[in-house]
C-alpha cells in the first residue's frame, strides 16, 4: 500500500463508518476508491491543502440553461459555446450549464439519465468543447430521480441492485416533522413486482428520492462524478443536497449522514488531480446553508442565498438597514472556502433564507411589489399543515421596475446598483444570463407550461437576439455593454479575490458600503452602493481615506480627496473608491 493510498483510506475510514455503520468497511473504501478512480486514473500523492488558490479576482460565472438560445438549425450547445465566446469571453470565466440531461420535468431536474447528454442540446463533446474555454459547472442531481428513469424502471420490476434504489415508507409513519419545499404530498403509492409500495417524494412525484441508505447508490453518483470530471467539469453542484438522508419522525433535512456524505466527497475531491470544486445548493435559512461549509472539510463554496432577497428589500425600499445588518453579522469562509454571490438564478427568490432576517410585513411588501411588477409567488408547506412563501417567480431585471412605491425611470440603474453590490462582496459573483440580458418576464412560458418559474426560462431566438445586442439603444445591448463593463473593472482589482478581507461599513441606511482589502495589503477599495431613488452624500472622513495617497472612483474615473468636499451620490449610484487601479497600478 503507498502512502498516499493510506493516507485516503485514514481519512474515508471515520466517514464510511458513520454513514455505513453495518458495512465492511474496507472493503466499502476499495469501493470508493475505485468508483472516483477507474482504470486509468489515480489520486494526488497528497490531499489539496485549503488555501485561496483554487479562485482569484478573476472569476465570475454565467448561469444558463443549455437551450437558453435557440434557432432551430443548430444544436443549442453550440450556440451557447458562440455566445459565450462572442460577449462574454475574457470577461466571465466560468458557466453553469444546468443539467443537460435528459429528462422529463422541472426543466432538467427529474434526470432520466446521468450519463449520457440530452440529444436536443448535444453531447459530449459540446460540453468538452465549452470547457476548454470556460471552467464549466454541472449538477450532480443526486437526491432524486425521474419516475421514468431506468432506475425507476427496474426498481418497480424488483430487478437489483435498482430494488434498493429508492426511499420507501409507509403512510402511517410520523411524517409530520419533515421539511419539504414543497406541498404536493410526500408519498408517491407505486406498484411495484413486490407489492404496493410508497416511494418518497420531496419535490414532485415525477421526481422520486434516492435511498443512501444503500451505498450502492453512493457509488453510483462517485462513478457519475467521475464521468463529469472526465469531460471537463471542474465545479460539482450538488442538487438539493441538505435532503439527501431520510428518516421519518425527523425533518428529514441536513441529517448528520447527509454531512458525512459531503464530506467524503470532499476528500475525493481533495485528493483528484484535477483541481475540483464542490459547491453546495441549500437552499434554506442562513446558519442552515453555512453549516455545509463544515470545518474546512465538506463544500469549498456555498451559495449565499440570503443575499438576493436581501438586496431585493434594499432596492425596492430604499434602505440597506436589513442588508447591512445580515452582511455585519456573517463571518469570513474559512481558508479553503468562499461564497457563491448572486441575486438571480434559474429558480425564483428563495425566501426562506430570509427567515429571522426580514420581519413579516417587510416580506409581505416585497411581495406585494413584486406582484405588481408582474411576478408571482410559488408557496411551501409548514409544519402543521399551513403554507407559506417559499419564493418569489420574476425575472431580476422585472424587479428592479421600481420600489415598494411603484414603478418609475430608474430600473437600469437600480439594475446595476444590485449587480455592483454582488461583485463588490466577498466570495465570486455569479450572473444568470436573462439578468445580463435583461430578459423581461416570460408570462407566455407560465401560461404554456403552468410552471409560475418558467416566469424566468426565457428561450432566446439567438438570430433575434444577436440582431438586438447589435443595436447599441436596445435594453438588451445596454445592460450587457454596462454589465462587461462593470464585471471587466471588478476582475483587474485584488481587493475584489473572493478572500480577500472585507469589513461593513456603518453608514447612513441608504447606503451598502464595504472595505475591501487585497491580501497582500497593497490595495483597498471602499464600496459605497446608494440604494435608493434620493441623492446623497457621505463625508470622505466616515470612511477613513488615508491621507498621502491618491484615490479613485474605479466605475466613474473621479479623483477622490480624504480632505476634500462630500462625495456626491446620485440615485443608485456605485463608487469603488481604491487607492489603485487594477493590479498593482497607481491610478492615473
Amino acid at each position: 500500500m503507498t502512502d498516499t493510498t493510506q493516507t485516503l483510506r485514514i481519512k474515508l475510514a471515520g466517514l464510511v463508518g458513520q454513514i455505513y455503520p453495518d458495512q465492511d468497511r474496507e472493503l466499502l473504501i476499495d469501493r470508493i476508491v475505485e468508483a472516483f478512480w477507474p482504470d486509468g486514473t489515480r489520486p494526488r500523492r497528497r490531499a489539496r491543502m485549503p488555501s485561496n488558490r483554487l479562485w482569484s479576482c478573476e472569476d465570475s460565472m454565467v448561469i444558463t440553461y443549455g437551450n437558453s438560445f435557440t434557432d432551430g438549425q443548430h444544436k443549442p450547445l453550440d450556440l451557447l459555446n458562440d455566445f459565450l465566446h462572442r460577449h462574454l469571453a475574457g470577461t466571465v470565466g466560468g458557466v453553469h450549464i444546468l443539467p443537460f440531461f435528459p429528462f422529463t420535468s422541472d426543466d432538467g431536474f427529474a434526470v432520466t439519465d446521468y450519463r449520457m447528454v440530452n440529444s436536443n442540446l448535444g453531447d459530449w463533446e459540446d460540453i468538452r468543447r465549452i470547457a476548454g474555454s470556460f471552467r464549466v459547472m454541472s449538477d450532480l442531481v443526486l437526491n432524486h430521480v425521474s419516475s421514468q428513469s431506468h432506475w425507476f424502471s427496474e426498481y418497480r420490476q424488483g430487478h437489483p441492485p435498482y430494488d434498493r434504489f429508492f426511499f420507501e415508507a409507509s403512510p402511517e409513519d410520523d411524517l409530520a416533522p419533515v421539511v419539504r419545499p414543497r406541498t404536493s404530498p410526500l408519498l408517491r403509492e407505486v406498484e411495484t413486482a413486490n407489492g404496493p409500495r410508497h416511494v418518497w417524494c420531496t419535490f414532485s412525484h415525477d421526481q422520486v428520492d434516492l435511498d443512501f441508505r444503500n451505498p450502492e447508490v453512493l457509488l453510483e453518483f462517485l462513478r457519475i462524478m467521475r464521468l463529469h470530471v472526465e469531460n471537463g467539469v471542474r465545479i460539482v453542484r450538488l442538487d438539493a443536497v441538505a435532503f439527501l438522508w431520510k428518516e421519518p419522525g425527523t425533518p428529514s433535512i441536513h441529517m448528520p449522514e447527509t454531512h458525512a456524505i459531503v464530506q467524503l466527497m470532499r476528500v475525493l475531491c481533495d485528493f483528484a488531480v484535477e483541481p475540483i470544486v464542490l459547491l453546495t445548493e441549500t437552499n434554506v435559512p442562513n446558519h442552515e446553508n453555512l453549516s455545509y461549509f463544515g470545518n474546512r472539510n465538506e463544500a469549498h463554496a456555498v451559495y449565499n442565498f440570503s443575499l438576493p432577497p436581501l438586496v431585493l428589500h434594499a432596492l425596492l425600499s430604499g434602505t440597506a438597514e436589513y442588508l447591512h445588518r445580515w452582511q455585519a453579522t456573517m463571518p469570513p469562509a474559512q481558508l479553503g472556502c468562499a461564497y457563491l454571490n448572486f441575486t438571480a438564478s434559474h429558480d425564483g427568490i428563495g425566501m426562506r433564507p430570509v427567515e429571522g432576517l426580514l420581519p413579516e410585513e417587510q416580506i409581505g411588501d416585497i411581495i406585494g411589489a413584486v406582484r405588481s411588477f408582474g411576478g408571482e409567488v410559488s408557496m411551501r408547506s409548514t409544519v402543521g399543515g399551513g403554507e407559506t412563501a417559499y419564493e418569489l417567480n420574476i425575472t431580476w431585471f422585472d424587479a428592479m421596475k421600481g420600489t415598494l412605491a411603484g414603478e418609475d425611470g430608474w430600473q437600469v440603474e437600480r439594475f446595476l446598483c444590485s449587480q455592483s453590490i454582488v461583485m463588490a462582496l466577498e466570495g465570486f459573483p455569479a450572473f444568470y444570463v436573462h439578468s445580463l440580458l435583461a430578459t423581461p418576464n416570460d408570462h407566455a412560458g407560465v401560461e404554456k407550461t403552468g410552471i409560475k418559474r418558467a416566469i424566468n426560462r426565457h428561450r432566446w431566438d439567438y438570430p433575434a437576439l444577436l440582431a438586438l445586442l447589435e443595436n447599441p439603444e436596445s435594453m438588451q445591448a445596454l445592460v450587457l455593454r454596462q454589465m462587461k463593463r462593470r464585471i471587466g473593472i471588478r476582475r483587474r482589482q485584488p481587493a475584489f479575490h473572493p478572500n480577500a478581507t472585507q469589513f461593513t461599513l456603518h453608514l447612513e441606511r441608504r447606503l451598502f458600503g464595504l472595505w475591501r482589502q487585497s491580501l497582500d495589503r497593497d490595495q483597498s477599495i471602499f464600496a459605497l452602493h446608494n440604494v435608493s431613488a434620493e441623492e446623497l452624500s457621505v463625508s470622505p472622513l466616515s470612511i477613513n481615506l488615508i491621507g498621502g495617497e491618491d484615490w479613485v472612483d474605479l466605475l466613474s474615473g473621479e479623483r477622490i480627496s480624504p480632505q476634500g468636499t462630500d462625495i456626491p451620490f446620485a440615485p443608485y449610484q456605485c463608487r469603488w473608491i481604491s487607492n489603485r487601479d487594477g493590479v498593482g497600478r497607481e491610478p492615473g
